[in-house]
């Protein structure tokens, strides 16, 4: 028998957003660790913020949620497609070939969306991740929707 155990509010993820702010700081490692991680070949992976997604997601791009399936329904960008990552590979050609593909993940240093971008890049598609993800999303009070909408 498993148990998951769930840290959910705003306090949780002001705390955790926090906290992440302070290490970086406070401890000289952690940017060397954190671009270590997340670059892995040592190729940056271009990012937007908020307001250029906005002005992309008028313009027809698609936004790609590559969280997991459950993370997605209980709440995510609203207009965004759910292809979590471990399926991306395979479900690559039912995201349009004409049009931009900007990913995001959990959190701003969630390697999901890096991994996803290269994916995309490396398949012909034009794809960029969003600088933050659902945590920062939601922190900075942006609409959520729910479930499959």
């Amino acid at each position: 028998m498993r148990i998951f155990y769930r840290l959910a509010g705003e306090d949780v993820a002001q705390l955790f957003a926090l906290f992440r702010k302070v290490a970086e700081r406070h401890q000289a490692e952690v940017p060397a660790a954190r671009d270590a991680y997340l670059l892995g070949d040592g190729h940056p992976v271009d990012a937007l913020d908020r307001a250029e997604l906005a002005a992309r997601s008028a313009s027809g791009a698609v936004v790609l949620d590559v969280r997991p399936r459950e993370e997605h329904a209980a709440g995510h960008i609203p207009g965004s497609v759910s292809i979590p990552i471990d399926e991306l590979a395979d479900r690559i050609d039912e995201l349009p070939t004409d049009r931009e593909v900007v990913v995001y993940c959990r959190g701003e240093y969630c390697s999901f969306a890096y991994d996803a971008v290269r994916l995309l890049s490396s398949a012909g598609r034009r794809a960029i991740r969003l600088s933050d993800g659902m945590l920062e999303w939601r922190l900075a009070d942006q609409p959520v929707a729910f479930g499959d909408q």
